[in-house]
Order: structure tokens, then sequence, then C-alpha cells
């Protein structure tokens, strides 16, 4: 046998266990899990407000702060108008005032505002401590991904949700999933005594897209999960400065938190 065909001999043999070897291998030992690195935590804050709060702008100034500093995507605030506060004396509502924002008021016990909920570890009376608790909560990791895509029809202002979920540790908890707008202005009483009928209220809460004590949710490690919702825009909200929030809380917090633009700036601009 010449040197060549010795080779090409060689080379075919080695070919065939090569391919053997490869079809030994079972199905499932054939792609193992690699844990994700360590997730960055998004931070919600639930802030109980409302229009006639003299102080509450102040919570909204320290929410501001916090927002500059570690950015809108990772600081996710949701002003919640609830509450005395939320409603004349005479217990007539103000425009921002919703059913579901007394629902969580009186849910989570909250007597005075502002009042605020950083990763829901309890309710906060002083919103001068949320910048300790913000970075604190920072400093951990996320045991889950979460990632909200919009698609919207401007003509039936239907808005249809897609959460997509990936768990880095085994979670369950709730999955809830809010819209909030930004931009509305309306009257709001400030810190001076005077009253203020062209204030900018933003992260204003709107409404529920499914439950408002959230969907039963669990992934385990290495699982992804999606879940899709459908709901109907207001006629009163403005489309493109609304964003949904989605996170998933259980006894020991907010896991993780997401927001996405309701309508994506790139296609605006188009």
């Amino acid at each position: 046998m010449t040197r060549s065909a010795y080779i090409r001999t060689l080379a075919a043999f080695l070919a065939t266990i090569a391919l053997t070897a490869c079809n030994d291998i079972d199905e499932d030992d054939r792609y193992i899990y690699v844990k994700p690195a360590e997730v960055a935590r998004a931070v919600l804050i639930e802030d109980f407000t409302g229009q006639r709060c003299v102080n509450c702008p102040l919570a909204t100034e320290a929410i501001d702060q916090l927002q500059e500093q570690y950015g809108s995507d990772k600081v996710i605030a949701v002003g919640i108008h609830s509450g005395p506060f939320s409603k004349s004396p005479t217990g007539r509502t103000y425009p921002l005032w919703t059913e579901d924002g007394d629902y969580y008021y009186d849910f989570w016990g909250v007597t005075e505002q502002p009042s605020g909920m950083v990763n829901r570890h309890g309710v906060v009376s002083n919103y001068q401590s949320w910048g300790t608790l913000v970075y604190n909560a920072i400093q951990t990791s996320a045991p889950i991904m979460i990632a909200a895509t919009n698609e919207y029809d401007s003509q039936s202002r239907t808005l249809n949700v897609t959460i997509e979920a990936e768990g880095v540790e085994p979670t369950s908890g709730n999955l809830y999933v809010w819209l909030i707008e930004d931009g509305i202005v309306g009257t709001q009483f400030m810190p001076d005594g005077s009253v203020n009928s062209a204030y900018v209220h933003n992260h204003v809460f709107r409404a529920t897209v499914n439950n408002r004590d959230g969907d039963t949710f669990s992934v385990a490690q290495g699982e992804t999960k999606t879940i899709n919702y459908s709901t109907t825009l207001n006629t009163d909200w403005v489309a493109e400065n609304m964003s949904v929030v989605a996170f998933v809380s259980n006894t020991d917090g907010v896991q993780q938190a997401v927001k996405a633009s309701v309508v994506d700036e790139t296609e605006e601009t188009e």
C-alpha cells in the first residue's frame, strides 16, 4: 500500500469512529445546561401617592434622582394614586385615582402618604430612605431573567404583550403585568401650599393587564416560559407615553422587574 493510500484509509477509519461515537451519545447527554452569569437586578418602587398629597412631589423628586443615577430601566417606578389624598375632602376622586390603586393601598396597609415599597420589602413612609434601599437591592443578583415585548395596533388600540422568563434559579411567585403612563398634565398640591394645575405626572399606574393579584408563576432552573396577554387601551391614554411594567413577586419580595414601551420608539421615528 502506498503512503497516500494508507493516509486515505486511516482518515476514513478515523471518520467512521468519530461518527459512531457521536451516534452512541444519548440525545439528552449531548447538550449540557450552562448556568447564566449573574443577572443584574432591576428595582421596583411602588409609590403610593395622590394629587392632594402636598409632600408627594418630594417623593417623586427622590425617584427622579434615583432614575438619573441608575437608569429608568434599573429603577422602575409606579405611581399608584390611591388613598384619601387621591380624593377631594368630600370623597370625589381625582382623575388619576384607580379602583385597583385603592385595592393595593388597602392590601398593603398604607396609612401615610407619600409611602412606598422598594421591591416589596415593607411599606416605607420615609422616602428619604429609598436611596439606601435601592442601592442595597441593586447589589444583589436576580434569580430570573424577564423580557417584555409589545405589539400595539393604533387603529383598534389593542396591545399584545409577550412575557419571556428564564430561570437562573428555581423561582415561583406571582407574575404582575401593569400599564403606566408618563407626561400627564394635571393638578397637584405642592409642598409650599400652592396648587399647580400644570404639574406633569409620570409613571402613573393606569391598569392591570392580568389579574390584579398577579398570575401564579413558576420556572425551573434553565427553563424558559413565554406568556401572552392582550388588552385594549383606554381612549384617554396616550399610547406613545405608556409602558408595560412586568414583575415576579413572592414572599421574599420582587424577584425581577422589567419595563417596555408600548410603542416601539424605533418604529415611531421611521
